[in-house]
């Protein structure tokens, strides 16, 4: 019989919860649940209002994996919708606005991908990322040098950056900006990846052309387009291991030596949130809203 569990009110079927959906660890769905349950609270303000898709793994990471930006069939009628502009015609997508939302999502399985705007100013930015994503043989280590020439770069137009491992190979930096177009985010990022580039040759691409990222830091700055989107704060990750895109403190940027210094799973998030809270906390704060030059 499927379990049925009570959340704010709404009554929700939660399936296969035995179910290994990351086998290196034999970390099973229930568990899965059971960490989204317990950072909610951090996790929750970075879903509000900000359309999601999801990257489905229901069979585990050696499954099939696909996105789903639509509402999924069977979607309850209480979970909050909303017509988004697409590229390619608008969409209803779902808003994973309370706990209730969270925990059915979750039992989908899946990773949660967010936009750096939110539903009510569509194609606007609030926010500013860049994706670091190490080619072989380069690591995060390499990626935690490059985010430290981004800070002090975005520092010198009065930025404040933050950082978080992807929980894949990278890390990616976000920092607030005042509202302003994608496209005019996306160009003041793809100005710093070219900079980034000129002042660290050996170490940096801006460009994604797989020929040019042995050994290199790519700067993703494309995801800052009113069409893409990135990994949310605290979202597990489709790999066989239940990992984490955690966020981090800059000392442990600054003192990382070793890829697996800013590796984290699931079991390590909710003491790193009772000792540091939401290190990304301040992204919320309109202070820290920056206006790009």
């Amino acid at each position: 019989m499927t379990p049925i569990t009570e959340v704010e009110g709404r009554r929700l079927a939660l399936t296969n919860l035995d179910k290994v959906l990351h086998p290196a660890t034999g970390f099973t769905k229930g568990e899965v649940l059971h960490y989204y349950a317990t950072v909610a609270d951090v996790l929750l303000p970075h879903l509000r209002d900000r359309p999601v898709s999801f990257l489905r793994y229901p069979d585990g990471p050696d499954g099939q994996l696909f996105f789903a930006k639509n509402v999924p069939p069977g979607t309850p009628g209480w979970v909050t919708t909303a017509e988004v502009p697409l590229t390619e015609g608008p969409a209803r997508m779902v808003l994973v606005q309370d706990l209730a939302s969270l925990m059915w999502a979750a039992n989908l399985v899946t990773e949660f991908h967010t936009p750096q705007w939110t539903i009510g100013t569509p194609g606007i930015a609030d926010r500013i990322v860049f994706d670091l994503d190490p080619g072989a043989p380069a690591t995060v280590v390499e990626c935690c040098e490059v985010a430290l020439w981004l800070r002090e770069r975005l520092a010198g137009d009065g930025i404040e950056a933050y950082a978080k491992s992807s929980g894949s190979k990278g890390l990616h930096l976000l920092a607030a900006v005042a509202p302003t177009p994608s496209a005019d985010v996306s160009a003041y990022a793809k100005e710093l990846a070219v900079e980034a580039e000129k002042a660290l040759p050996r170490q940096v691409v801006h460009r994604m052309t797989r020929s040019l990222r042995p050994g290199k830091v790519f700067v993703d700055w494309s995801q800052n387009a009113d069409r893409k989107t990135t990994a949310t704060p605290y979202t597990l990750r489709a790999r066989a291991a239940p990992t984490v895109s955690a966020p981090v403190t800059w000392e442990e940027v600054e003192g990382c030596g070793s890829p697996d210094r800013l590796a984290f799973q699931a079991a390590d998030i909710a003491a790193r949130v009772r000792e540091f809270g939401d290190l990304l906390a301040p992204l919320f704060d309109p202070e820290f809203a920056s206006p790009l030059p």
